[in-house]
């Protein structure tokens, strides 16, 4: 059986998906456990039951998220395109969610094209344009930088 990266079992509920992507425990990592996730991201714990295929796309982006976190990762990887139709309360707890697992030590890799979201959880950022790198560096060298931001992040 083969996960498509960034994809849900749609067949599996939200705590079989969570299994498939559990690791097993690392040292030194940090300690995470299902009530744990289910604390930073509410409505997901909700919906504990329900199959994959069942929820919104911003949802299933949430239990994505999670199966890299579930059995204790020292990396997890989150997957976001905020949009207009997603409410600025589920922002707002992507923000809190993903700053607290900064917090704890989590290393956490977000694609994502709203640069204001990614303003406030990112250290860093890289552009990719055709599969090649065209700016790496810090948010603050992002931010000095309007011609980059002009050429690759313009609408």
């Amino acid at each position: 059986m083969c996960r498509r990266s960034g994809a849900s079992f749609t067949d599996l509920t939200v705590d079989e998906n969570l299994e498939v992507g559990r690791q097993p425990i690392r040292p030194n990592a940090p300690h995470w456990t299902r009530e744990k996730l289910f604390t930073l991201f509410p409505n997901l714990g909700e919906m504990r039951g329900r199959q994959g295929g069942r929820m919104s796309g911003v949802r299933t982006a949430d239990a994505d998220d999670r199966t890299d976190l579930d059995g204790k990762p020292v990396a997890g990887v989150a997957r976001r395109t905020v949009g207009g139709t997603v409410r600025r309360q589920i922002v707002e707890q992507m923000v809190d969610a993903i700053l607290t697992m900064k917090k704890e030590g989590v290393s956490i890799v977000v694609s994502e094209q709203n640069l204001h979201f990614a303003r406030l959880i990112s250290d860093r950022a890289y552009i990719i344009e055709r599969g090649r790198i065209c700016f790496s560096g810090t948010m603050s060298e992002l931010d000095a930088r309007p011609d980059v931001r002009d050429a690759h992040l313009a609408l």
